[in-house]
Formats: C-alpha cells, sequence, structure tokens
C-alpha cells in the first residue's frame, strides 16, 4: 500500500446557495454549521489553503494534488472572486505539486464568461441536474419555488459544446424513485454528458430514505433497471457508480467513497479554514464531520493522525461484523460511511442501503459473468490460435464498459467521491 496521504481536497468557497433544494445535505441536514460559517472564503485562507497543501505534497513527494471547488454553491463568489481564489492556491501552491483544480456546480449561474476562464485554467466542471423537467424540478428549485430545470440545461449545453467540451466532467444525479430510471436515462443521454454520476439520497437509520419500505430493495430494482438500460446501449456514457462496482468485481480497487473498500483519500475545508471528514455526515448529528482543526493551526499530518480520520480509513476491518461477513463485502464496502449511521451504536452498521446495494452489485455481478462465458463460448482455438466465432454477440467488459468515459468531476469534481453541489 502506497504510505497514506490527502490527495484530494473539497474545497467550500461559498456557503451558502441560489436554490432551495428539499433534499441537501448542507441545509436541510440535522447539522446546521453552515449558519455560522463566512459567506465566502477569504484570501487569508486561500493562501493558507495553498501552503498546507505545498506543505504535504513535498513532504509525500506528490506529483498532483486535486482541489474542487464547492458549496453551497461556488459561482456565487463571482467572476472576480473565483479568479482570486484560483490564482491564490496557484500562488500558495507554488511549484510544490501539479494542482488540480474541479468544480462542482448547479450551473445556475454558469455563462460564457465563466466557461472562457474554466478552459484557460483547465478546471473541470461537473453539473447537478437529476434528469428531464419533471424529475429534476421536482426538487432542486429556487427559493421562490419556481424549477431550474431550464438554466441548468443551459449550462450543460454550453459545457458540452466547442471549445468547452474538454473541461466538462459531465453530470451529477440523485435518484428520487418516483421517476422513471429508463426514461431518466435517456434523458440524461440526450444531453449527450459523457458521463454521469448517479447519488443515493442521502440517509441514515435514524431517517431512512424517503421510499424505503423494510424487506424490500427500492432503490435496488430502480438501479438495476437505470443499470440495465445503460449496459445494453452503445457505449456513449459513463455512468461512475457503475463502474466503479465492475471495476471492485473484477479485482481492481475502488475511487469512490460510496462503494468499495479502498479508503478515502479526501479532506474537507470550510469557508472559515476548518478541516472536516466528509460533509456528508452532517446528515447523522451536529458537529460529525467537525475535527477541531483548522488550516491556521494543524498541518495535514495532524489531520491524517486524527482518531476519526483513521476510523474511515481501516478498509473492511473498519466494518460492522455484518458487513466484514457479507461475501460481496469487496464490491459493497459496506456503502457510504454517513449511511451507515444509527444514534445507538454510531458508525457500526451496515448501509441503510444495504439491500439496495445488494441487489445492485449481484446484478452487475450475473451481467458480467454472463458475458465472460459468453466471450469464452465465442473464442474457440483454431490452429493454435483463437478465433472468436461471432465478434458482434460479445462484450469487451474492459474496453467497452470499464475504459470509457470516467465519472463526473468527481468527487465533487475532480475528487473521488461525488457530492450535490446544492
Amino acid at each position: 500500500m502506497p504510505e497514506a496521504a490527502i490527495r484530494q481536497f473539497v474545497l467550500k468557497v461559498h456557503s451558502r446557495c441560489n436554490l432551495s433544494c428539499d433534499y441537501c445535505y448542507v441545509y436541510e441536514a440535522v447539522d446546521q454549521s453552515w449558519r455560522r460559517q463566512p459567506r465566502s472564503i477569504s484570501s487569508t485562507t486561500v493562501r493558507a489553503v495553498g501552503e498546507r497543501i505545498a506543505e504535504h505534497a513535498k513532504q509525500h513527494s506528490l506529483a498532483c494534488v486535486s482541489v474542487t471547488l464547492h458549496g453551497g454553491e461556488p459561482l456565487l463568489l463571482g467572476h472576480d472572486g473565483l479568479r482570486a481564489v484560483v490564482e491564490g492556491l496557484r500562488d500558495a501552491v507554488g511549484g510544490a505539486t501539479d494542482l488540480e483544480i474541479g468544480m462542482q456546480t448547479n450551473g445556475v449561474l454558469l455563462d460564457e464568461r465563466f466557461a472562457e476562464y474554466m478552459l484557460s485554467e483547465r478546471i473541470r466542471v461537473g453539473i447537478s441536474l437529476d434528469g428531464g423537467r419533471t424529475a429534476n424540478d421536482r426538487h432542486r428549485r429556487f427559493p421562490h419555488g419556481g424549477g431550474s430545470y431550464d438554466d441548468v440545461v443551459r449550462a450543460v449545453r454550453l459545457m458540452t459544446a466547442a471549445p468547452y467540451r474538454p473541461v466538462f466532467a459531465g453530470i451529477l444525479a440523485t435518484i428520487d424513485v418516483a421517476n422513471d430510471p429508463v426514461e431518466m436515462f435517456h434523458d440524461l443521454t440526450q444531453l449527450d454528458p459523457g458521463k454521469i454520476d448517479l447519488l443515493l439520497p442521502h440517509a441514515t437509520w435514524e431517517t431512512p430514505p424517503p421510499a424505503a419500505v423494510p424487506g424490500r430493495a427500492i432503490y435496488g430494482d430502480w438501479l438495476v433497471r437505470f443499470f440495465d438500460a445503460w449496459y445494453d446501449a452503445p457505449p456513449q456514457m459513463g455512468v461512475r457508480l457503475f463502474q466503479e462496482i465492475m471495476h471492485a468485481l473484477l479485482g481492481g480497487a475502488s475511487t469512490s467513497e460510496s462503494v468499495g473498500l479502498s479508503a478515502p483519500e479526501s479532506i474537507v475545508i470550510e469557508t472559515d479554514g476548518s478541516f472536516e471528514r466528509s460533509d456528508i455526515l452532517k446528515i447523522a448529528y451536529e458537529g460529525a464531520p467537525e475535527l477541531g482543526f483548522t488550516v491556521f493551526d494543524h498541518s495535514l499530518e495532524d489531520v491524517l493522525a486524527h482518531p476519526a480520520v483513521q476510523a474511515v480509513s481501516q478498509g473492511r476491518a473498519g466494518l460492522s461484523a455484518t458487513c466484514r461477513a457479507c461475501p460481496i463485502v469487496q464490491a459493497c464496502g459496506g456503502g457510504h460511511h454517513a449511511h451507515r449511521y444509527r444514534a445507538a451504536n454510531g458508525f457500526d452498521n451496515p448501509s441503510v442501503f444495504c439491500g439496495d446495494l445488494g441487489r445492485l452489485i449481484n446484478r452487475i455481478n450475473d451481467r458480467i459473468q454472463a458475458d465472460l462465458a459468453r466471450r469464452r463460448l465465442d473464442t474457440r482455438p483454431e490452429g493454435g490460435a483463437g478465433r472468436r466465432t461471432d465478434p458482434s454477440s460479445s462484450t469487451d467488459l474492459t474496453e467497452v464498459h470499464l475504459s470509457g468515459p470516467e465519472s463526473p468531476a468527481g468527487a465533487h469534481a475532480s475528487s473521488a467521491h461525488p457530492h450535490d453541489a446544492s
């Protein structure tokens, strides 16, 4: 295993939002610490962040570090504010490492001037959109109640057009089982995003998923229908959740905190400079993500050594007994850490989506195994050489599915764990 280091940072550059999404884990969850945060990050904090990253990169000889600008809504910084943050970070990091910058945005404020700047600075941009008009506007609304679909689709079309497509990282979509999964797949495909990431609605055992029914894998069934539509379609759009699971089932390591056993490599930095674990932990209880450390007083070595960070870096050993004994733990990884929370015993539980993840993973595994078996049958020895009798009938999993388009500016925009920006 490589030496522990933090390679991915989620930097909260603005703590407010211009949408009022009813499922938002920042504003609608039990943790309301956003109210105490400065609205926007200061130049002093930006410099301190950059210096901590440079210090850490030098100590661990990191050739590249990614920073995802997040919020709230990061574009509330405005054009000049965004430029100041990016220039401040690059200046403070200097030549210590190659700094890759990404952003996750709701897209409402995204215009050509922003797009030009992102292209010039190679800032990869992910946009949040939950499907077609009805699907998106059920939850992703303005404070006045109007839907955001038209504004967001305009932003997606801007970023998928030349010359900006090279810095478009794809679409992030939150699942609502009220939406037909096949219809949602086609709605997103028509926008030609290149890649999407599907998020389960953030929930715990204390606040279950909105459509959960005991004993039934409601979300798993929905995901299976979306997966089958994607898997049977021409290879034109990557879906990160499915690709991560497929990679884990075929023996690889995941790069997501939502599935798989790989230890998370990212850390969140709030607008006041405080370090946090995944801010999705805000759904668990007040103060759940907090470490008590800041960029002004603590190094990233201090962060790595913090017991709360260590607790989520143990792989299989850090899971509940139920998960450790599960035959699909390599692919599932216990699900997202935040989704395991129960007041009685903290995070020592399977995911509240345990049955759903099992349903999806078993379906993906069945399809992979069937295609691998078909390939073995379709490729027969002839004169000492392999011969594929029917090339069109066989799926090359590696070439078609796993090496296809990557996930949205991932975790947040270019990191390893996905968030919805607002």
